[in-house]
């Protein structure tokens, strides 16, 4: 799916009513297919990206263009069949408690289920080796009918991504889902989504606070900074220098530290995966949309 902004301007989703726009002027396009990591210090206006992007949130200026289409210029049927074709992976995926993993993970094809055969799969799951393959590529076949209440922080996290490579959609758009992972499994974890999208053709599009994992696994790099593109360049150009004037004042993002709080950070971030449930205590999650 071709992503195409032009003097796009966006609010955060939980900003007050005449709060300044999180981003400013935003022209950047992304062609089919393509792998894009979006970085950038805490409050930048990635997440806002994310959410406009993925048509939950109307623009407050300019344009956006999802294979040429306008989504608030189509019918509300029409804007529904699109939504269709995207999914949007929130940093703290909205995983029910007592679901089994299964379930949650299977809940990435409702957009392609009917009514019928959704709700059956709450009691009777509908392609269990599905859902199992999805959680092996994330070394949680183990998990596959463990209940999500039982999980650490970075197993639900890793459960999110496993839902998003069953969803039926051309465009993944992930918001920091490294946060709770531990160097390694978010290696992996990156690694995995980036392959699977290039195999498949899928647009991508994440937000990462890991530049050092950014820069291994995306060939092309969006820097932002208070609402405005900083750069837009292939990975191998993003030097030192353009990174230290990225993160002017937030160094300590740059060398992996995530903020305690800020803009467009959702909280829990820069938490390592837990050994416990106990130890993985976690906001209420935001909502997923694979529509």
């Amino acid at each position: 799916m071709k992503i195409e902004l032009q003097a796009l301007q966006a609010r955060h989703p939980a900003a007050r009513a005449g709060a300044p726009a999180a981003l400013h002027s935003l022209t950047l396009q992304v062609a089919a297919g393509e792998q894009v990591a979006v970085i950038g210090p805490s409050g930048s206006g990635k997440t806002t990206l994310l959410a406009a992007i993925a048509c939950a949130l109307a623009p407050a200026g300019g344009t956006l263009r999802l294979d040429g289409s306008q989504p608030w210029a189509l019918s509300r049927r029409s804007l529904q069949r699109l939504r269709g074709q995207l999914c949007l992976a929130p940093q703290v995926p909205p995983l029910p408690p007592r679901q089994r993993v299964v379930t949650s993970v299977l809940a990435g094809r409702l957009p392609a289920m009917s009514l019928w055969t959704s709700l059956r799969s709450l009691y009777y799951p509908v392609d269990i080796p599905a859902a199992h393959a999805a959680l092996e590529r994330f070394d949680l076949a183990d998990k596959l009918f463990e209940r999500v209440d039982r999980l650490s922080g970075g197993e639900r996290q890793r459960v999110g991504l496993a839902r998003v490579l069953l969803a039926p959609a051309r465009l993944w758009l992930v918001d920091e889902p490294l946060s709770a992972l531990d160097p390694t499994r978010a290696r992996q974890a990156i690694g995995t989504l980036v392959g699977q999208a290039r195999e498949r053709g899928v647009t991508l599009v994440a937000t990462l606070h890991q530049v050092d994992v950014a820069l291994a696994h995306f060939p092309r790099i969006v820097g932002l900074r208070a609402g405005e593109l900083a750069f837009d360049l292939p990975a191998a150009e993003v030097t030192p220098e353009r990174l230290r004037a990225l993160y002017a004042q937030h160094e300590h993002e740059l060398m992996g530290a995530a903020p305690a709080s800020g803009g467009g950070a959702l909280p829990g971030a820069g938490t390592f995966e837990a050994a416990s449930p106990a130890a993985s205590a976690a906001p209420a999650p935001a909502a997923m949309h694979c529509r």
